[in-house]
């Protein structure tokens, strides 16, 4: 079996999408001995699509968000990218920008109608034909599975991933050999977090505009989440109006900042039609328990947000030490049905 066509049966054994998008731009690479390859994704922030690379290629070997990078990579505007701003406009298959030394092909990934990111290929030689129609048939390949994967992963209105896969994800940051995964307790040590975040009075947004604005509330808060969180952070729709974030290698005292910011960030933005709204956020650490005890904790803290006040950020631990919340049945103590 030729290297190319290993790399492909090894590309669509993966079954979740960051391993599946550091394995295409694996095989990318072994086209092109001066190929630098990265994967893009875009989001919102300030009213402007934004772009930031969640893996990439460095020195021969792929580093993803997923474990290697410490922090989140920079982020760009997508309008200084000309070439690929008209190519998704145009709804095009690929972009192109050649200058001397320097030529990059873009290849947005569609989901739909939309794209919510792209493959980047870069080399100092001009693309071939037979080149552009290799590097087409791979991201074809991907792209088809990747449809797939958003299939069965994917939340349909708002794309961010579903409830079904949290736990998998869960496990992968907790694991001890992971390199997010837990660390002694502290302050000051970086750790896993898990927050709940609920639109407050949601039913009335559906009960007074209806069902159809209150659908871009959802998607225009989805939008918010990305643009607040890093590329290694994971963002979760539970379902209705709850959306769950795990928040990776921060301090209590940087993970309650970020909480904050982005419920600032909500309360401040204008939603068409709606006005205002403000959501309620509860978190906790991953530190101890199973997925199903750590998203009890952070219930906890969100339903007391709920029952005094609504739109504001409250830490499970420091409820428990004022005695606001009473501790859980452990795992173990009783059979869960």
């Amino acid at each position: 079996m030729t290297p190319i066509l290993q790399h492909l049966v090894e590309m669509t054994g993966h079954r979740d999408h960051l391993r599946l998008e550091a394995s295409v731009l694996t095989t990318l690479l072994q086209l092109g001995k001066s190929m630098e390859v990265r994967a893009l994704e875009f989001f919102f922030s300030d009213s402007q699509v934004m772009v930031r690379p969640r893996s990439w290629s460095h020195r021969g070997e792929v580093i993803s968000s997923e474990c290697e990078a410490p922090a989140d990579p920079a982020r760009g505007i997508l309008a200084n990218m000309p070439e690929l701003t008209e190519c998704l406009r145009e709804h095009c298959e690929a972009a192109l920008r050649s200058a001397p030394h320097s030529h990059t092909l873009w290849l947005p990934v569609w989901i739909e109608e939309k794209a919510y990111g792209c493959l980047e290929i870069t080399q100092t030689k001009p693309f071939t034909r037979r080149q552009r129609d290799v590097i087409m048939g791979v991201f074809q390949v991907y792209q088809n599975y990747q449809s797939l994967l958003d299939y069965s992963e994917r939340d349909a209105l708002t794309g961010l991933l579903n409830r079904k896969t949290f736990e998998e994800h869960f496990a992968r940051i907790t694991a001890p050999n992971s390199d997010f995964g837990p660390l002694e307790p502290g302050a000051d040590t970086p750790q896993q977090w898990l927050a709940v975040i609920d639109i407050d009075h949601f039913k009335q947004v559906n009960d007074v505009y209806g069902h159809l604005y209150g659908d871009e509330v959802l998607i225009l808060v989805a939008n918010l989440l990305r643009s607040s969180f890093r590329a290694q952070d994971r963002v979760f729709r539970f379902g209705g109006e709850e959306f769950v974030v795990l928040l990776r290698s921060a301090t209590l005292e940087h993970a309650a900042q970020a909480f904050e910011r982005f419920r600032s960030t909500v309360e401040e933005h204008m939603f068409p039609q709606i006005g205002g709204i403000t959501v309620s956020i509860g978190f906790t650490s991953t530190m101890d328990g199973a997925p199903v005890e750590v998203l009890g904790r952070a219930d906890q803290a969100l339903y007391y947000a709920k029952e005094n006040g609504r739109n504001q950020v409250r830490y499970y631990d420091l409820m428990l030490s004022r005695g606001e919340v009473k501790t859980q049945i452990a795992h173990g103590e009783i059979e869960l049905f």
